[in-house]
Formats: C-alpha cells, sequence, structure tokens
C-alpha cells in the first residue's frame, strides 16, 4: 500500500485527535461549497448529515471552552474521534480505498489524542483554558481546512 496516497486520511485523523467534529465540518464545508472528495461516501450527499456537521463541529469549538468540558480520552471523546476520523479519512482517501483510508485516520487520531491533551494541558497551565482552547481551535480548524481543500476538487459542471 502506497501511504502517500493515504497522506490526507492521516493528516485529517490528526485533525480529529484535538477537535472530534473538526474534519467532518470542514468535509461537510466543502461538499456546501461544491467540492468532491476522492472517496465515495454516500453520507456527504444529504444534507441533514452536512449541515449537522456543520451544527456540531461550531457547537464543539464553544463546548471545549467551559470549565466542565470533559477530556478528549473519555470513552465518548474517543468515540466521536472515532468516527469523525472514519467517515474523513475515508472521504479523502482515494477513490476504492476508502476502507484504507478510513483505517489509518483512526490509527492516528486515537494515540494522538493522548499527546494532544498532554500539550493541551501544558498550554492551559501557562495561560488558562479559554485563550488555550481559543489557540488550538485556530491550529486545528486551519490545519483541517487546510487538509481539506487541498484534497478535494470542484464538482465538474453538468
Amino acid at each position: 500500500m502506497e501511504i502517500r496516497s493515504l497522506l490526507s486520511s492521516i493528516l485529517i485523523g490528526a485533525v480529529a485527535s484535538a477537535r472530534s467534529m473538526t474534519p467532518m465540518a470542514t468535509i461537510a464545508t466543502a461538499r456546501l461549497a461544491g467540492r468532491d472528495t476522492p472517496g465515495d461516501i454516500f453520507l456527504l450527499n444529504r444534507p441533514v448529515f452536512k449541515y449537522g456537521a456543520l451544527a456540531m463541529g461550531v457547537g464543539e469549538l464553544f463546548g471545549d471552552k467551559m470549565k466542565s468540558a470533559p477530556d478528549r480520552t473519555v470513552a465518548l471523546g474517543l468515540m466521536a474521534r472515532v468516527m469523525s476520523a472514519a467517515i474523513a479519512g475515508a472521504a479523502l482517501a482515494p477513490k476504492g480505498r476508502e476502507k484504507a483510508g478510513a483505517a489509518v485516520a483512526v490509527a492516528t487520531a486515537v494515540p494522538l489524542a493522548y499527546a494532544t491533551l498532554a500539550c493541551r494541558k501544558q498550554a492551559m497551565a501557562r495561560m488558562g483554558q479559554t485563550r488555550s482552547g481559543l489557540i488550538e481551535d485556530a491550529l486545528v480548524v486551519a490545519a483541517g481546512t487546510a487538509i481539506v481543500a487541498l484534497s478535494t476538487r470542484n464538482k465538474p459542471q453538468e
């Protein structure tokens, strides 16, 4: 298996490690903007999925700043990362390689969730929860947007 062909899937898995809903929100935004993903994922054509992914992505950005926000490594947080990374990794994988894309995205997201949590805790100790969260948001959203933008293409005109 040529790993370079799955680089976008690996990178979107890294994004999912820090913000579980950002991969889905960036792909939904791309689809709403008329861009196609390489992988063929039927969910991406459903309006309820696209708008739901956007709402969950925005909600996560706000919820992360709350004092009661759980760590990303709790069971529900990891499950959200697995699902989001799998769908996004499959969507960004070459056609016919969706399962491999999902697998490498998940294999990246789960262990990196622990690493990104450790980094976030260090940043929180230095600058507080809200400020460190806003910085992390900016980095993660920018990375997710760049990965999806570079991995998708405009839909052909019919």
